[in-house]
């Protein structure tokens, strides 16, 4: 059956249904929506009205609870909205419930328990290498073909795309100072990433297996880990990222269930290391996604970045994140780290395409290194869809304001 006024071929048809939180008149009066091409459905109203056992879960201000549903209620539900949106017997009660995006605010869509980075791209991390270690034997660190490199982030930070980043301020220090300096950040950049939501919990102690990733992580979302690459640059040694990272995070509105996905499910890259038992992927299911990503700079686009050259894949990153027996809560959410491609434009961030400022990027409004104020940077993407389709990934964008 035809879904509901949706044109053919759209990237956020009936195939997809990504997850949000909207309002309409009143900011605080917050419900889950469903995306269905330009529209958003309320799925809390639609599952009342329809008698659906997922009311509950669906009638709320946050994903929260239906992700702490676990899999079988994730999958109920999305073959539930798949019919309430397809089949012409629902759709007199379904369609009064389809709201316009152009007429809704949208919201994070989650409470962030926990926030973890990582640095899962040979590509990118082989480039920061060659910038700030040129004489390196090998430009990646011995440990980085063994584990996925992480940190901790700062999840009261992680914000709903469309919110203004502030400039952020801290100490810096140039190379021929010999002393640092307090200031707003002068490099401040971007990294072009996507974000894994975790539904289900799981207990302290008990390490989360590759096997039971789609047990666990409930969808992904396109994300920004903004950087102040000065800030970082004096803080990060012997710790790693700090305040250069902690400002923002920027997500999409829309978080796109695994299902909507297994079309784009791909073999990662070859391993060229051999990987302990508990990485050893080679036995299970596909575990890279084969996602397009664009980066657009005030409009132009500046990159293509391809998600399926990740050398790490998500199932990966969650085993080696629980295996010391650290816990899963609903809510954490974690970043796959800057995706960059083989080719100059594909890299995910001003760091490496302007090569730490050595270049200029050439744009219809100007020169750039790094981000000015008032530079507005927007991420989209695409994967394949089943039967030739598109899936949509909901876009992420943040404008720089000055320095507080």
């Amino acid at each position: 059956m035809p879904p509901f006024d949706v044109p053919e071929g759209d990237p956020f048809g009936p195939h997809n249904l990504p997850y949000g939180v909207f309002s309409r008149a009143d900011p605080s009066e917050r419900s889950i929506g469903v995306r269905l091409g330009d529209h958003v459905l309320d799925a809390g109203a639609a599952a009342q009205a329809l008698g659906s056992p997922y009311a509950d879960l669906l009638a709320r201000s946050t994903l929260n609870p239906l992700l702490a549903a676990g899999r079988t209620a994730w999958s109920d539900v999305r073959r539930a909205l798949t019919a309430w949106v397809t089949v012409p017997a629902y759709r007199e009660t379904v369609e009064p419930l389809l709201h316009p995006l152009a007429e809704v605010t949208l919201h994070l869509p989650f409470e962030v328990a926990d926030y973890v980075d990582f640095y899962s791209s040979e590509n990118h991390a082989r480039n920061v290498g060659q910038i700030f270690r040129p004489d390196a034997a090998d430009s990646l660190t011995p440990n980085w073909k063994h584990l996925p490199i992480g940190y901790h982030g700062r999840s009261g930070t992680v914000v709903v795309s469309g919110t203004d980043v502030v400039r952020p301020s801290g100490q810096r220090k140039a190379v021929s100072a010999t002393a640092p300096a307090f200031g707003p950040s002068t490099r401040l950049d971007i990294e072009a990433e996507v974000g894994f939501v975790v539904g289900a919990p799981s207990s302290l102690g008990t390490p989360v297996p590759l096997s039971s990733f789609r047990d666990h992580v409930f969808g992904l979302c396109l994300l920004n880990d903004w950087s102040a690459r000065d800030i970082q640059a004096w803080e990060y040694v012997p710790l790693g990222p700090f305040l250069g990272k902690s400002f923002a995070t920027s997500v999409s509105a829309w978080i796109t269930p695994l299902d909507a996905l297994d079309s784009a499910r791909i073999t990662p890259p070859a391993r060229t290391h051999p990987l302990l038992p508990y990485l050893h992927d080679s036995d299970d299911e596909p575990g890279g996604y084969d996602l397009r990503i664009s980066v657009a700079l005030n409009g132009h686009v500046i990159s293509e970045p391809p998600f399926s050259t990740m050398y790490w894949t998500a199932a990966q990153q969650l085993a080696h994140m629980t295996v010391n027996g650290a816990s899963l809560r609903t809510g954490d959410l974690y970043g796959s780290g800057t995706v960059s491609g083989p080719s100059e434009g594909e890299h995910g961030s001003l760091l490496e395409l302007t090569w730490n400022g050595r270049d200029t990027l050439e744009l219809p409004d100007g020169k750039r290194t790094f981000l000015e104020d008032g530079d507005e940077v927007t991420l989209t993407a695409w994967a394949p869809g089943p039967d030739g389709t598109r899936v949509g990934l909901g876009e992420v964008t943040g404008r720089i304001a000055p320095a507080s």
